[in-house]
């Protein structure tokens, strides 16, 4: 199912023996546009450090309560491989990390997880290989919190700014960039997806399009209140002429199940 960023952000996530803080921000990579952690506050209980949560060790939430539960122990947890507070995630931290827990690696095999269908898939693979630094194309992974308020520019014209993130709570997929068209079309908000994004200049704070304004003045509305369903996103993608994400999956699913 699809959900806004804003409405999972602020949940419990509980691990298998007690309450480890909540879910603050969430990390991803800008190749796939998918959610490799979730960032928790942790409160008193691991004051100072930046604890993650893959969604590798994630289990169904309950949405009414507004809680995860982790399939890991407090112990676990904590002795995790530690990161500064403001460093950034690089591939051989990540490499770290799933060898701490003996996970398969997502990156490297094509697909959103690799060679899994979902995250938990990956949970008692094969670990990855420790690798020198200079053997790795370290690729950082980036905040959901941070490209909130990035300006977005069409191919004539800036637009708005990114106002929020639409995910699936399954892959974990980022399916849309929620975009505030401020000034420009007082009020109204659209969705996006990221692979109609033509460039992001990281250090300009800044997304470019390969969409024309008029496109997007014309977008169907996207209303908070109401949930992206199919029968939306069909309407979205149809009005865009795009190839629909679900079609090319099943087609996908449809090879690989023939000879």
């Amino acid at each position: 199912m699809l959900r806004s960023i804003s409405s999972i952000t602020g949940s419990v996530l509980q691990a298998t023996d007690g309450e480890i803080g909540r879910c603050k921000d969430f990390l991803f990579d800008d190749e796939y546009w998918t959610i490799r952690f979730m960032v928790a506050d942790t409160g008193k209980w691991l004051p100072g450090r930046r604890v993650l949560i893959s969604p590798v060790a994630l289990e169904r939430p309950d949405w009414p309560s507004k809680r995860f539960h982790v399939n890991l122990t407090k112990d676990q947890i904590r002795e995790q491989p530690e990161l500064d507070e403001h460093a950034p995630v690089s591939r051989q931290h990540e490499i770290r990390y799933h060898r701490h827990f003996s996970w398969a690696p997502y990156w490297g095999m094509g697909g959103l997880w690799g060679t899994a269908a979902a995250p938990p898939a990956l949970a008692g693979g094969e670990p990855p290989a420790l690798a020198a630094d200079g053997d790795l194309v370290d690729k950082h992974l980036r905040s959901t919190a941070e490209v909130t308020g990035y300006s977005i520019e069409a191919t004539d014209g800036e637009i708005g700014h990114v106002d929020e993130f639409i995910a699936d709570d399954e892959s974990w997929a980022l399916r849309y960039l929620v975009v505030a068209t401020r000034n420009w079309l007082p009020g109204k908000k659209v969705l996006l997806s990221p692979t109609w994004v033509r460039e992001v200049r990281w250090a300009d704070r800044h997304v470019a399009l390969s969409l024309a304004r008029e496109q997007v003045e014309k977008a169907p509305e996207y209303d908070p209140a109401m949930p992206v369903n199919r029968e939306y996103e069909e309407l979205l993608y149809d009005f865009y002429g795009r190839p629909k994400y679900w079609a090319h999956a099943a087609e996908k699913t449809g090879r690989a199940g023939t000879g």
